[in-house]
């Protein structure tokens, strides 16, 4: 499973490093809520990928047509449970909300970019060797 989830750490880097200027920038505009909706929306995205990993790497270990259908299924339940967790804390009236709204889209968006370049820069063997 370890060759399977080489692109895992470049992830967890660029989420550790958002977590950082997050955190800083959360605590000056919106203090005590600002810091914890940042953490909360990174750590939320780091699991939620990290959770994703694991199990599809988990699916190819054992035959590589389960990707697909585990994969998926994987990606709805997240989303659900996403979803509701995000529309629970929107209903409770929580100031760390926007924070980690705006701290989910901007760690989606570093994860992705550091597996794409995790990706352009690693030594994949197109052919089984």
């Amino acid at each position: 499973m370890r060759k399977r989830l080489r692109h895992l750490p470049s992830g967890l880097a660029a989420s550790a490093a958002l977590l950082v200027v997050g955190v800083l920038v959360g605590g000056l505009l919106r203090g005590g809520a600002g810091i914890a909706g940042v953490a909360a929306g990174i750590g939320l995205v780091a699991a939620s990928y990290t959770i994703g990993s694991l199990v599809i790497a988990w699916a190819d270990s054992v035959d590589p047509r389960l990707i697909l259908p585990v994969g998926l299924t994987t990606y709805a339940l997240k989303f659900t449970i996403i979803g509701l967790v995000m529309s629970t804390i929107a209903a409770s009236g929580w100031a760390g909300l926007k924070p980690m709204g705006v701290a989910v889209l901007g760690s989606v968006l570093g994860w992705i970019v550091a597996q794409a370049w995790w990706t352009w820069h690693a030594r994949i063997a197109y052919v089984e060797l």
